[in-house]
């Protein structure tokens, strides 16, 4: 009885982050950060470091993305190595999207960084080799995501036209702010799978999890290919 109600608080949970607004949480920010961005000048390195902390930390397709990646994984080397080629993806791409001044289009890179979520929890589920009778190379697809899930920071960025006074300072600031919110994530998430893993409902759990996961990558997908057909 127990585990079927915690079953269904994190169906609840996970639909009702996947609903709430995207101006709110993933790449919005709210108005105070905004009027910050938008008069900083200069080296403002603790202040970059508490955005970059908050945004991963709200930043629910990045950390959806992150559950996914981490789910199955039993060794502390492994979850090491994972996160680290994803933070190797991501942070490349911010630097060089802001500081080369990369223009993409923010609804089509966020739309693929949906597919991200999309595409963890159909491998998770096993789909690759149900369906196609293949596996792809989760490291590279992590790496691979990562620069997106990093373009998508950049993009945000972008739009306040930060100058170019102390920019790299703060990039590198912003990004150490990230790696700090995501460890704390990545903390609380490890705790919270490994100790379901204990229990006989782990496999349900971790099917309904994974299925919560690819739809929530969906509905993060047509959220933003409607807003890039409309805008």
């Amino acid at each position: 009885m127990l585990t079927k109600l915690s079953s269904y608080c994190l169906l609840f949970i996970l639909i009702g982050c996947a609903c709430m607004s995207i101006e709110v949480f993933a790449h919005g920010v709210d108005d105070n950060t905004r009027a910050f961005l938008e008069q900083n000048s200069g080296i403002q390195f603790i202040p970059f470091i508490y955005i970059g902390a908050k945004h991963m930390i709200t930043g629910y397709d990045h950390l959806l993305f992150l559950v996914g990646v981490i789910f199955f994984l039993h060794k502390r080397r492994d979850v090491l190595l994972y996160v680290t080629m994803f933070t190797i993806g991501h942070s490349a791409t911010l630097l060089l999207g802001v500081l080369g001044n990369v223009q993409v289009n923010a609804y089509l890179i966020d739309a693929i960084i949906g597919l991200s979520v999309v595409y963890k929890g159909f491998d998770n589920l096993g789909g690759f080799k149900r369906c196609f009778n293949w596996q792809p190379n989760t490291q590279w697809a992590v790496l691979i995501f990562g620069l997106f899930h990093g373009l998508g920071l950049a993009t945000k960025l972008q739009e306040f036209n930060l100058p170019s006074e102390g920019l790299f300072t703060n990039l590198v600031a912003f990004n150490i702010g990230v790696e700090l919110g995501q460890f704390a994530a990545l903390v609380i998430i490890l705790i919270a799978i490994n100790t379901w893993r204990k229990w006989p409902s782990f496999q349900r759990f971790s099917t309904l999890t994974n299925t919560l996961l690819m739809s929530a990558g969906v509905m993060l997908m047509g959220y933003q290919l409607a807003g890039y057909f409309i805008n």
